[in-house]
């Protein structure tokens, strides 16, 4: 069976940030991804005004550097952003308060 990879997981993600936008929108901040390792690379998702996924670099609030896998482990509820963290495998920068609502993102992505 072929395992998804991030950049499948940001694509379903965009569609959902589409379908969700007020949500979305209510998070209200700019993100930046990036997933390292196979089928990984740099996403923004911004999530206020008119909320959007574009794949490349630009300037965030805060910015998430995590495994590709583990980024689909966590969409796909095999793992919580807190064990990532805390095993050193999701590393933070920038506003950490902001890393808390992720939570709300994972809830509409699923």
């Amino acid at each position: 069976m072929l395992k998804t990879t991030a950049a499948e997981k940001m694509n379903q993600a965009k569609v959902a940030i589409e379908k969700n936008a007020t949500s979305a929108s209510q998070i209200g901040a700019i993100y930046k991804f990036v997933l390292e390792g196979d089928g990984g690379g740099t996403w923004i998702v911004k999530l206020k005004g008119d909320p959007e996924i574009s794949e490349g670099d630009g300037e965030a609030e805060c910015v998430l550097r995590l495994p590709g896998s583990d980024f689909v482990d966590l969409l796909e509820g095999r793992t919580q952003a807190q064990d990532l963290f805390f095993a050193g495998k999701l590393q933070i920068e920038g506003d950490m308060g902001l890393a808390m609502k992720l939570e709300a993102l994972t809830s509409i992505l699923t």
